[in-house]
């Protein structure tokens, strides 16, 4: 894992609902080619830019050199608006990842997310072309994704198999009826906040991001 030091940069971007509070985390020799925007667990039941999962993500970003964009969902923290549903946080996903694009000068983005935020950034990356996309826990019994069209960029689902709000049963049978399938990596023993496995988490997906990072070149 990288142990480069990383510039911290807190902005507020003009969203459909009103400002979004942000945060740009630029490592150091960052690369001029890719961003990636991660976004958080469901704003109804705690979920923040701050939560570890999502802290995860965006560090497994950085481990490859991308600069990665974290954000508070509208009504959550200093961001404007009220909970949608996914709704209008995929349109907050969507300005962000704008922003994000436009910051760093960049023309690939990465779309990451957590438990809703996997609802939100599968969206994302059917709304913006992402080149890359994860979703960790994404929570197939409580929106239908099968609505939705199958996103064309590289795919990471991370799921644990102890996970409590999320049946990993149910994510495995999504997936596979999906053309193209996603890769998918189960952690036994893993919840749905991956508790004591982060480090773990992290290491899957800088190895998978490794891998699409070197075929952007």
């Amino acid at each position: 894992m990288s142990t480069s030091t990383v510039k911290v940069e807190k902005v507020v971007i003009e969203g459909p609902a009103g400002a979004i509070e942000a945060m740009i985390e630029r490592p150091s020799g960052a690369r001029g080619d890719i961003a990636a925007v991660c976004c958080h667990p469901h704003p109804l039941y705690g979920g923040t830019m701050q939560n570890k999962v999502v802290h995860t993500l965006a560090r497994a970003c950085q481990d490859q050199r991308v600069t990665s964009v974290r954000f508070n969902f509208r009504g959550v923290g200093s961001s404007a608006g009220r909970h949608d549903d996914g709704v209008g946080e995929s349109e907050d996903a969507a300005v962000v990842a704008d922003f994000a694009m436009r910051a760093t000068g960049v023309a690939r983005l990465w779309s990451l997310g957590f438990s809703f935020g996997g609802f939100v950034a599968y969206r994302l990356a059917t709304l913006r072309d992402a080149a890359a996309l994860v979703t960790v826990a994404p929570p197939v019994q409580r929106f239908d994704f099968t609505r939705l069209p199958v996103p064309r960029a590289p795919w990471l689902v991370a799921q644990g198999d102890a996970d409590d709000l999320v049946d990993h049963e149910r994510v495995l049978a999504w997936t596979r009826s999906l053309d193209p399938a996603p890769e998918v990596r189960i952690l036994p023993g893993a919840e749905h906040f991956f508790h004591g496995r982060l480090t773990e988490l992290r290491s899957i997906l800088g190895g998978w991001l490794a891998a699409r990072a070197a075929e952007n070149g």
